[in-house]
């Protein structure tokens, strides 16, 4: 048969010409989540790896939720921050190693901070546009677990002898080593594009929008607070499943003061006049894994499940931070939300007034305080701070990156449940690399 002759293989069964109808988009239930209570890194978690929390957390929505049989589950969506090479098809492998049945799909993404958020939303369109039924999403992170990288010129000899054809030109590029290559390359929490820490990127931030010491920490103490209230009422009773002797967020200081947080030296921006951020302000390295279950209203309704909220919305954003920072730090690393989030309600209808939850990411006090001002500058009304992360944030919890996202779904769906008559919650969530990704949660 000539090459250009077309194949005599028929591979449709009806010879259907009209194009299908595009599938109407179905109402996004979140039916519930699972977490491990976050760990200060070098701590209780230090030997767990990212798989090691996943499966824990995803084999708590299993245990809850019956989700042990065949078929019940038709995908599973995560992913890592900090992640091995071990850790290659990090979802499926938790798979293989929970209660899930064996045979469920799944699948990694990663996007900084938002990776959890953004796992939720590829899950949930896969749900909107009948694709699939049920679905869990989130993340894992392990600070204390971090790869460490061979020195790049240790590197570079190990593939040059890999390659070399013969004993002696093996020899001859063994030769190269030096013992100074052996120490490994540690990672750092820096942009690559600018070298600075995401501490040192939200102090320029801070500066620019004028945000002070004793807001920061005011900030900070109300996160704690809150968390231990949300505690002590029961209220993560059926959210977070104990780890290793854990039952409760170990960076969680229910006696934070102002007065105390005060003491604290300032850690980030001490080469700038009155630097304001600490320890105390800011979220710790942490270990830890959230996950969401998601499904269809048919799927829950068929199990008996009623949904906590729906996901009715979401969208993301990127700002030029390189250049923004240098250009006085509004545009700053951790600003996208000041774009996503008016984008998104403009879509939407909607005004920071229609929230009756607003859930910001905590990943520095002074990057919440910043964003709230810069959604007032874009003419959102201000929001309300009894409103404002009720049960606590990331201060409090610490901030695993990739299990933020769900830990948040998960918290402000409940918080939704748990209000008599329709309710609507918003999330924002800063990312590295200058991204972020927002959601509304409702409740009707």
């Amino acid at each position: 048969m000539s090459t250009s002759e077309p194949s005599k293989v028929t591979y449709l069964r009806g010879a259907r010409k009209e194009p299908l109808e595009p599938p109407r988009a179905r109402r996004v239930a979140i039916v519930g989540g699972s977490r491990i209570p976050f760990a200060r890194s070098d701590g209780p978690y230090a030997t767990a790896s990212n798989q090691d929390m996943l499966t824990a957390a995803v084999n708590g929505l299993v245990n809850r939720y019956a989700l042990d049989v065949p078929g019940v589950v038709g995908e599973f969506v995560a992913g890592a921050v900090l992640k091995h090479s071990r850790d290659f098809n990090l979802a499926r492998e938790t798979v293989l190693g929970s209660r899930l049945d064996a045979r469920t799909p799944a699948y990694d993404v990663q996007q900084a901070c938002g990776t959890g958020l953004q796992a939720v939303i590829a899950a949930a369109n896969k749900i909107a546009l009948g694709q699939t039924e049920s679905a869990i999403a989130g993340g894992a992170d392990t600070a204390s677990d971090a790869p460490l990288g061979v020195d790049d010129r240790l590197r570079r000899i190990l593939l040059e002898a890999r390659r070399a054809k013969s004993i002696g030109d093996r020899l001859k590029a063994l030769a190269q080593f030096r013992p100074a290559q052996l120490v490994p390359e540690i990672p750092r929490n820096a942009e690559p594009r600018t070298g600075l820490s995401m501490g040192e990127h939200a102090a320029v931030t801070a500066r620019a929008w004028g945000v002070g010491r004793e807001a920061q920490d005011e900030l900070a103490v109300t996160s704690h607070q809150r968390l231990a209230a949300a505690y002590e009422r029961g209220f993560f009773g059926d959210l977070v499943v104990p780890f290793r002797d854990l039952t409760r967020d170990q960076n969680l200081r229910p006696d934070s003061t102002v007065e105390k947080l005060a003491r604290l030296k300032p850690v980030f921006g001490t080469d700038g006049p009155e630097p304001t951020m600490t320890a105390g302000n800011s979220t710790p390295l942490t270990d830890g894994s959230a996950v969401i279950l998601l499904a269809s209203e048919a799927w829950a309704e068929a199990r008996g499940l009623e949904p906590l909220a729906y996901l009715a919305a979401y969208e993301t954003a990127a700002v030029d931070f390189v250049r923004g920072d240098a250009a006085g730090g509004e545009d700053g690393l951790l600003m996208a939300p000041a774009y996503a989030v008016p984008r998104m309600l403009e879509r939407a209808g909607l005004g920071i007034e229609d929230f009756d939850l607003v859930e910001v990411h905590e990943a520095f006090a002074s990057q919440v305080l910043a964003t709230l001002a810069a959604w007032e500058k874009q003419g959102l009304a201000p929001v309300d701070r009894d409103r404002l992360n009720v049960a606590g944030s990331s201060l409090a919890t610490g901030h695993p990156f990739a299990a933020t996202g769900a830990r948040i779904v998960a918290t402000l769906a409940k918080l939704l449940a748990e209000r008599s008559g329709p309710a609507r919650g918003l999330i924002s969530i800063c990312a590295a690399g200058g991204q972020g990704v927002t959601a509304i949660l409702e409740r009707t």
